[in-house]
C-alpha cells in the first residue's frame, strides 16, 4: 500500500526547475468519464423527493453539492453493482425508496463511469444525501482501494475534478465512516441520526485528502 501511494504522489506532481515536486499549476481537466445512466425517471424522482422531505425537511429531488463521499461497494464486479442501483425497490437495510445509488463507480481498472447526473440526489450517505456526490469503488476494503494504483489514480483524479468545479474544500472529501463528523450531516429521523457505515475509515482518508490536498485547482 506504501509503494502504491508513493508511486500516485510522484505521478500526481510536476518537477520545478531543480527537480522539486510542486502541485500542479493548471486547472484540473475532466478525467475520461463513460456515462452509464441508471434509470431514474419520474417515479424514482417523485420517491427522492419524498425522501428528502422526511429526512430533511425539503421536499426536492436536486442535488446541492458540498461534499464527496468516498465509498467501497463490498463487492468484485461492476455489472452487479449497476443491476443494483437500477432496480428501484427498497433497499434491504433501511426499506425505504428509492433504492440506493451513487452519481460515480470506478471499476478496479480504473475505468469511470457516471450513473447518476450530478443534479440529482442519490441515496449513499443517510444524513448527507442532498449535498454529498457519491463516488463507489468496486472493493472489498479500504486497503484494496488504496492499493490499486489504477483505481486510485482514477479516484484521486475525479474527486479533483469534482472538487475543483464545485469548489468543495479538501476537509469536505469523507469517507462514508467519517459521515456522522461532517459539518453538513443533518437527519430529521431520530433512529437514524447516527447511522453510518464502515467504508473509508478516517485513517485511510488522511491519505486520501492528503494526496488531493497537493493538488491545486489552477
Amino acid at each position: 500500500m506504501i509503494g502504491s501511494l508513493s508511486a500516485l504522489l510522484a505521478a500526481l506532481s510536476f518537477a520545478a526547475p531543480g527537480g522539486v515536486p510542486v502541485a500542479h499549476a493548471a486547472a484540473p481537466k475532466r478525467p475520461p468519464i463513460r456515462h452509464n445512466w441508471i434509470p431514474y425517471g419520474p417515479k424514482r424522482k417523485s420517491e427522492m423527493a419524498a425522501y428528502s422531505k422526511r429526512h430533511y425537511g425539503v421536499r426536492t429531488n436536486k442535488l446541492v453539492p458540498k461534499v464527496i463521499v468516498e465509498h467501497w461497494t463490498q463487492s468484485t464486479d461492476t455489472a452487479s453493482v449497476i443491476s443494483y442501483f437500477s432496480h428501484d425497490v427498497p433497499d434491504p437495510e433501511l426499506h425505504e425508496l428509492p433504492i440506493v445509488c451513487s452519481h460515480y463507480l470506478i471499476d478496479t481498472r480504473g475505468r469511470i463511469l457516471q450513473l447518476v447526473p450530478l443534479g440529482l440526489m442519490c441515496r449513499h450517505t443517510v444524513g448527507l444525501n442532498d449535498h454529498a456526490i457519491g463516488i463507489e469503488h468496486v472493493g472489498m476494503s479500504d486497503r484494496g482501494v488504496m492499493g490499486n494504483h489504477a483505481q486510485l489514480t482514477a479516484s484521486i483524479r475525479l474527486t479533483r475534478f469534482l472538487r475543483c468545479s464545485f469548489h468543495i474544500q479538501t476537509r469536505d472529501i469523507i469517507g462514508h465512516n467519517e459521515s456522522l463528523k461532517s459539518r453538513f450531516h443533518h437527519e430529521r429521523v431520530r433512529a437514524l441520526r447516527n447511522q453510518t457505515h464502515d467504508d473509508m475509515k478516517t485513517s485511510t482518508m488522511r491519505r486520501y485528502r492528503q494526496i488531493v490536498a497537493r493538488q491545486s485547482c489552477g
